[in-house]
């Protein structure tokens, strides 16, 4: 299973019979600044609030898909169902050499998680990645860690200088880079703060991932804090979005997601994942919801016979394809799914950058990453981050 992370190929077509980007991933200009179609691509007027507020939970798909032994169906049967999913070069030389255990997958696996907006009416060119998720799993392939990097982190992004990294994905994705180009710099912005490179990448795809939660049912989160939804109300009844809301005339009622645990649908459960404003830490609390979401998502999916069933189990990955764009740096996506079938939802350790709160640099102007937060990627890089979690159990998170 040789992962050539060090000498990746322009491009990577994805696997299978549908031998396409399915059509709920925006249209990309590719290298030339044109559309597959033809044409120039569209620049929106302004920059609105995105429509889903930057959620990542794009590999918690492959996450369900791999969750534990009991996985089922031949690697025909997977390979078919997961030849829908898009691949392409996400990462450029932010991938793992040789030398770092590029090559294989028997040690540590590093994963890089992007979220972007994915209106197709919008340019490739003017799409920032606001939350960013490193996905580490040891080299024992029985556990896996999320950590969010905070989207206003004052980063230096090679050609650009200083600036907040979920810059980065926008510099990267002009001038015709589409969705590869800005990748690719993110995944070089963070290796050069922090000096971890990636053997994989995704990026989500919000109206193709509301069809994996669908796919489960419904899943189990525990409200820290009551908020109440800045982007969704209740009209008789019925969620929408505020702005179609607003169309009908009606009495609009505010989506309150209140405190407890309970079983979520999927728009719940993504409108939650979402919201930052009314929590007392922002930004911070709206990163530890996204990781539960996540988790949760795996744990519905060991614990709801999905992955005892191959028809469910089709089914979920059917949906997984249709929600990202995967780079798995040459490897095929089954073998990545039978090298991590071992971990678990409940082998989902989350954990906090920065205290979970804001961190101030030295001038107390911009956001940085607190000292602690740089030895915990350090020891992602050397594969010893179960050791710096038990010296330091302040950085897991508080969500169930």
């Amino acid at each position: 299973m040789p992962v050539q992370a060090s000498r990746r190929p322009p491009s990577l077509e994805p696997v299978g019979a549908a031998a396409r980007i399915p059509s709920v991933v925006p249209s990309q200009p590719r290298r030339g600044g044109k559309r597959p179609g033809g044409g120039p691509a569209k620049k929106r007027t302004r920059r609105k609030d995105p429509l889903w507020a930057r959620l990542t939970v794009a590999f918690g798909a492959v996450l369900m898909m791999t969750s534990g032994i009991a996985i089922v169906g031949s690697k025909a049967l997977i390979g078919q169902a997961t030849g829908n999913i898009a691949q392409r070069n996400l990462l450029g030389d932010a991938g793992k050499s040789d030398a770092e255990g590029g090559a294989n997958l028997e040690g540590p696996i590093d994963m890089l998680l992007l979220g972007v907006d994915a209106r197709e009416r919008w340019a490739a060119d003017d799409v920032r990645a606001d939350t960013i998720i490193v996905l580490h799993i040891p080299a024992s392939h029985d556990q896996a860690y999320l950590i969010s990097i905070p989207r206003d982190t004052e980063a230096e992004i090679p050609g650009h200088g200083l600036d907040k990294i979920n810059s980065a994905f926008q510099f990267g994705a002009q001038n015709g880079g589409g969705w590869e180009g800005g990748a690719q710099l993110m995944a070089k912005t963070i290796k050069k703060m922090t000096g971890i490179s990636f053997d994989g990448a995704s990026i989500i795809n919000f109206g193709g991932f509301k069809g994996v939660i669908d796919a489960l049912g419904t899943v189990r989160i525990c409200v820290s804090h009551e908020v109440k939804s800045h982007h969704m109300s209740y009209v008789d009844g019925k969620p929408m979005w505020n702005a179609d809301a607003k169309k009908t005339g009606r009495t609009m009622t505010p989506v309150v997601h209140k405190k407890g645990c309970r079983e979520m649908k999927g728009w719940a459960a993504l409108d939650y994942a979402r919201q930052r404003y009314g929590l007392p830490n922002s930004d911070y609390d709206r990163q530890q919801n996204q990781q539960q979401l996540i988790k949760a998502m795996a744990k519905k999916a060991t614990e709801n016979g999905t992955l005892t069933n191959p028809v469910k189990l089709n089914g979920l990955i059917k949906a997984a394809g249709k929600a990202f764009v995967l780079d798995t740096g040459g490897v095929p996506v089954i073998d990545l799914i039978y090298t991590m079938r071992g971990v678990t939802g409940n082998d989902l350790t989350m954990l906090r950058t920065n205290g979970g709160t804001f961190h101030a640099n030295a001038s107390g102007t911009k956001e940085s990453l607190s000292p602690q937060t740089m030895e915990m990627f350090q020891a992602i890089k050397e594969d010893k981050l179960a050791e710096f979690v038990y010296a330091n159990p302040g950085v897991l998170s508080t969500r169930k």
